[in-house]
């Protein structure tokens, strides 16, 4: 008898238990998508005054697999020490990009050229903005914070 009581013991501890893990209070996966801009998982990037290179910029879509093509509007602020044409180049024209179905990253290419009349004293930055998108998608990192929704590049000696 003691040998079946504790058969029934163990049974009900185990349902119980089984049942108990079981409710309305589950967590679901945080699954937020939203895009955002970063190198090497930094906000920011430095290049050579006299450098002369292409570099790739990339902004980043973070979801589940779409069925329709995202748009994102970005702007480009170009500090009083850079002039286009002089200090660098856009390859990449116009101020949007689209993301293609399966395709979770779209780069923003800038020509670095030589500056011979480099001022360190002036604000020598390029800062890509996230403005906005066609699905609504969050911009920048989820959070209050919205960090990853520009990325600046300083020009330096």
């Amino acid at each position: 008898m003691i040998k079946q009581y504790n058969v029934y013991l163990i049974c009900a501890v185990v349902v119980t238990t089984i049942l108990s893990s079981c409710g309305k209070q589950e967590l679901r996966p945080y699954d937020q998508p939203f895009i955002h801009i970063m190198n090497n998982e930094a906000s920011s990037a430095t290049v050579n005054y006299q450098a002369l290179d292409v570099k790739s910029y990339s902004i980043y879509l973070s979801s589940a697999p779409l069925t329709q093509n995202l748009e994102v509007t970005y702007q480009l602020t170009i500090g009083d020490g850079l002039k286009e044409g002089v200090d660098f180049e856009r390859i990449t024209k116009g101020n949007s990009l689209v993301f293609l179905p399966g395709i979770y990253d779209v780069p923003i290419r800038i020509r670095w050229l030589p500056s011979e009349h480099f001022d360190p004293d002036k604000d020598n930055t390029l800062t890509i903005e996230l403005v906005s998108n066609n699905l609504g998608i969050t911009m920048g990192l989820p959070g209050p914070d919205g960090l990853q929704k520009k990325f600046v590049i300083t020009k330096v000696k």
